[in-house]
């Protein structure tokens, strides 16, 4: 009785899980085939879709957007591997988007990433074909190449530096160094040694700059000060006034007949002439009044050159208007 029990509950449990999985594979399968999706190519030139299968996801910008439905070759061009690509319905692909072959994961397997694009191109009708991309061992070809590259570069520099003639001629460069590194140090220690022999000397030269630059300070405020008194004896009323008094003895120096002067001297010396010439008569004819004319003609010499004088001491003298006296020769006309 218990064996048949078991064999129900046994029975009833293979029925329910096949049935189960009947509905599954029948959910998923149904799913599949009524499940709209645009289909696209992608055709790679001379590269290997190694680790790629049949169901490998493909990827919009890292978002899953369909499956690879179909690897084959192309029997066109046996070099051509086209790929054939389910995409979700209503995938937004441009013209201009490219299909790159890239790695997931560790495991070595190979993906489908749909990039670029941009908004103003037209959009890629289905069943036409993507541009093929990069691919993941052309990016490692390439950046091998590059690094092949920088290696060469690095090992030429190094046979360059450890050439015997470089070797020696940075070792001497380095001698040289050294001596330039030893010979500075010794500068330093006597420079060291003359300024502590020096100190007190250094001392006494600073301050005597001290005392000259505040000597230099206070003359240049004594300086500033007469500037200062200059400059209010030049604005004073006193240059203005000696300036005009300038200008009005030469405008007054102008003004006086100074020609007239000069006649009036060359007639009192045409006149002490003739008085001479009268005295030297009158001595011979006679001795009479010689006595009184000889000192009316030192008195006359006398008054001309006191004139004279005072005219050479004081010009100013000849603007002055003097009342007329009778001179010594009126008085011997007298």
């Amino acid at each position: 009785m218990d064996n048949r029990a078991k064999k129900v509950r046994l029975g009833i449990f293979i029925v329910i899980s096949s049935t189960l999985l009947l509905f599954l594979v029948v959910y998923f399968t149904a799913r599949e085939m009524f499940q709209k999706s645009d289909t696209y190519y992608v055709a790679f030139q001379d590269v290997s879709v190694s680790g790629m299968e049949v169901g490998s996801p493909v990827k919009y910008l890292g978002i899953n957007v369909g499956t690879i439905s179909d690897i084959r070759i192309n029997p066109k061009d046996i070099t051509s591997i086209v790929l054939e690509l389910s995409l979700k319905s209503g995938t937004p692909i441009k013209e201009d988007s490219k299909a790159d072959i890239v790695s997931m994961g560790i495991t070595g397997m190979k993906a489908i990433e749909i990039r670029g694009g941009t908004n103003e191109t037209r959009l890629l009708a289905p069943e036409s074909y993507i541009q093929p991309g990069s691919s993941l061992s052309s990016e490692i070809t390439g950046k091998a190449e590059v690094i092949a590259e920088k290696v060469e570069n690095v090992l030429n520099n190094l046979l360059v530096i450890t050439h015997p003639d470089t070797l020696s001629k940075i070792t001497r460069t380095l001698a040289r160094y050294g001596k330039l590194a030893s010979d500075a140090d010794r500068t330093l220690l006597r420079l060291d040694t003359v300024i502590n022999q020096n100190q007190d000397d250094f001392r006494a030269t600073i301050l005597n700059a001290h005392q000259i630059s505040e000597s230099v300070l206070v003359s240049s405020q004594a300086i500033e000060k007469t500037i200062s008194r200059v400059d209010r004896m030049v604005r004073s009323d006193s240059i203005s006034d000696i300036i005009g008094n300038a200008r009005d003895i030469s405008a007054k120096l102008k003004e006086s007949n100074i020609t007239q002067l000069i006649e009036n001297l060359a007639g009192v010396v045409q006149r002490t002439q003739e008085l001479l010439i009268k005295v030297d008569d009158d001595i011979n004819e006679g001795t009479k009044g010689f006595v009184e004319s000889q000192d009316l003609l030192r008195s006359t010499l006398r008054n001309l050159n006191e004139a004279s004088r005072k005219i050479n001491e004081n010009p100013s003298l000849l603007i002055r208007k003097s009342k007329g006296k009778n001179l010594p020769d009126e008085q011997l006309k007298n």
